[in-house]
């Protein structure tokens, strides 16, 4: 058995008899830890260029670097889907690595030197990235790089598999009379999973400084732009009612400053 087959045996068992499809993820980016070389994994759910979740995460740190993308509107994972290509950041701390001025300071600030996006695709469609990330700079090469892109391709099996779970939920909601919402289909479903408190943090936005949707959504990523948290971390806060809606600072989130829409 070779490095690719043994790579593959390795994180192919760890997608395998998982409880559940977000079990099945968490634990395939646990093993990228364990045999690429790397020291945190990600797998992020992206649609119609916008990121709508964190599918599976190695960690709590990895998981909160995938949410600076979504706050800050870029990144190698959007890149990466975009292109249909790897996005391989051997060193952000390089004065000619300009690209994600609202991402890259964050992640440096975290302790993370180097990030790879490799895409993932269901039936041709670029549905999100594996990032894999390291603390120190250096090049994702050899067998981590065909362990990478092994393990981008093994993450499509956990979204099929969620994909399946809730186009049957909304097949029951049918079958028993229940109205699912107009056009709602699996995917909305999925893409809703992980951040369901940022469309309730929106919600609240929208009532509160008499919004809509949109400048609510732009005002919520803003503010956490501006604290340098993640757009979820705050929509927490104001879901909680931790954080006052009231205050100056939200009528002026629209500022230049934060991401853009």
């Amino acid at each position: 058995m070779d490095s690719d087959e043994r790579l593959r045996a390795g994180l192919d068992a760890a997608v395998s008899g998982a409880g559940s499809a977000l079990a099945a993820a968490d634990r395939l980016c646990s093993a990228c830890v364990e045999l690429l070389e790397v020291d945190g994994a990600s797998i992020s759910l992206t649609l119609d260029g916008t990121s709508r979740g964190t599918f599976g995460a190695s960690s709590a740190l990895s998981r909160r670097l995938d949410g600076l993308q979504f706050t800050a509107g870029q990144g190698p994972c959007l890149d990466a889907v975009s292109s249909g290509s790897p996005v391989l950041v051997p060193d952000l701390d390089d004065a000619a690595e300009l690209r994600w001025p609202g991402f890259t300071g964050a992640v440096l600030d975290a302790g993370i030197r180097a990030v790879f996006a490799l895409p993932v695709s269901l039936s041709r469609q670029r549905v999100g990235a594996l990032d894999l990330y390291r603390s120190r700079p250096g090049p994702l090469e050899g067998a981590a790089m065909s362990g990478g892109l092994i393990a981008a391709e093994l993450a499509a099996l956990p979204l099929l598999d969620l994909i399946a779970e809730h186009t049957a939920l909304v097949a029951g909601e049918i079958a028993a009379g229940d109205s699912p919402d107009a056009g709602t289909d699996a995917w909305s479903r999925l893409s809703s999973l992980e951040r369901v408190e940022v469309y309730q943090a929106t919600g609240m936005i929208m009532g509160a400084l008499d919004v809509d949707s949109v400048e609510a959504l732009v005002r919520l990523r803003a503010q956490a732009f501006v604290r340098g948290t993640t757009t979820a971390e705050l929509a927490w806060d104001v879901v909680d009612r931790r954080v006052s809606l009231d205050s100056a600072e939200w009528s002026d989130a629209d500022d230049s400053s934060g991401p853009s829409r």
